[in-house]
């Protein structure tokens, strides 16, 4: 086991505050210092969403976290897409979603309980102010502890394309939907789930050319807020939405060559970001946690830990980023393939990462499969 004695964790979202629980429990005799610079229960977005196949990994390697989480789940089979000639139904793309702040508070209360020290409210201008021997990077995209040195973490960073708000909705849909409208300044698409029995996440994407024609860039968030009501006024059916720092971005793609620096290590949205067409982002910073943790515990050394980590860590999440980065691309041009019939369309967007074959797709949507070999026959 690393002879670490103490830690400072810089970031107490999902990341930080797993690591800290999975030190306490494999080390328990590190002392573990988390710091944020939010109070607490307070968060930034709406609902976290995982696939199926994020929460086998989760139970396997961690099942008493896994089952502190999983009671607050909202769970759903198939995944829906609006079009403005119909919907599809796509089988087999099973989801769960958890309230960002219901998972925080959940995870905090477990660090809590085994011995790591929170700290909130709690503002790091350098990082000379953290005491531990070990620095954990897991604060975000706008990093401190990455900025610290971001040519030692061989730090790239560039915008997508599209912009996207992050909303919510007051009312639960069945489902993970997307639903894509066009209107007369063009089309907009909207990522939109369930994350408790009467809210739900609500993303609304666009090219460039169509935020600049609804004149986004001018309005505040209510005022966007009002305009995305009224463009998605059918799939809404009266619900509100609801905002919380629902800023117009462009999408980050953050990548790290190098993840760790002398004593300091990175993990989630600080080393690397995943395009939120996913789903992984939450799940990525968890297994980067796991990841460092095990590494920690497995090595005699701090130096041969971080070094395992970074072995082993990177190209697994490399994979997931670069599929993530493909689905961002695909959505870039999402206006010009709503010119498809919806079965086309459908199929397209399953196939999008280029990774998929016909095979395989067969075994994850059976059901979809079947009717759109029921729909090439009859279009031949």
């Amino acid at each position: 086991m690393t002879k670490v004695s103490s830690v400072d964790i810089l970031g107490g979202g999902p990341a930080g505050l797993y690591t800290a629980i999975l030190l306490r429990r494999h080390m328990p005799d590190v002392k573990v210092r988390v710091t944020e610079q939010n109070p607490k229960g307070a968060t930034w977005g709406f609902g976290v969403v995982f696939s199926d196949r994020a929460l086998d990994f989760l139970k396997a390697d961690d099942p008493e976290t896994h089952d502190l989480i999983v009671p607050g789940m909202e769970r759903w089979e198939n995944m829906t897409l609006n079009l403005p000639d119909g919907t599809v139904t796509l089988d087999g793309v099973g989801f769960t979603a958890i309230g960002r702040l219901e998972l925080i508070e959940t995870l905090r209360k477990c660090a809590e309980e085994l011995g790591a020290e929170l700290r909130f409210s709690q503002h790091v201008d350098t990082l000379d102010e953290l005491e531990g021997d070990l620095i954990v990077g897991a604060d975000g995209l706008n990093s401190l502890v990455r900025a610290s040195d971001p040519e030692a973490f061989g730090e790239t960073i560039e915008q997508r394309n599209n912009h996207f708000a992050w909303f919510g909705a007051d009312r639960p849909f069945d489902t993970l939907t997307q639903t894509f409208v066009n209107t007369d300044k063009g089309a907009l698409n909207a990522h939109h789930y369930r994350f408790s029995p009467d809210r739900s996440t609500f993303i609304v994407e666009c090219t460039d050319e169509v935020f600049r024609a609804w004149g986004f860039a001018d309005m505040d968030e209510d005022q966007s807020a009002a305009a995305c009501e009224e463009i998605f006024a059918d799939v809404l059916e009266g619900a509100r939405l609801i905002t919380n720092r629902s800023i117009w971005r462009q999408f980050p793609k953050l990548w790290c060559s190098q993840w760790y620096s002398g004593n300091r290590v990175l993990m989630g949205d600080a080393v690397h970001t995943a395009h939120f067409s996913v789903g992984s982002g939450t799940r990525i910073a968890m297994e980067d946690a796991l990841a460092l943790v095990q590494a920690l515990a497995a090595e005699d050394s701090m130096e041969a830990a971080l070094e395992r980590y970074q072995e082993s860590r990177p190209p697994i999440a490399h994979k997931i980023v670069e599929a993530a980065t493909v689905s961002a691309i695909w959505y870039e041009t999402f206006g010009q393939k709503m010119q498809m019939p919806p079965m086309e369309f459908a199929h397209d967007y399953l196939m999008r990462s280029g990774r998929i074959t016909p095979e395989r797709l067969r075994e994850m949507a059976p059901g979809f499969s079947a009717d759109y070999a029921a729909y090439k026959a009859k279009s031949a």
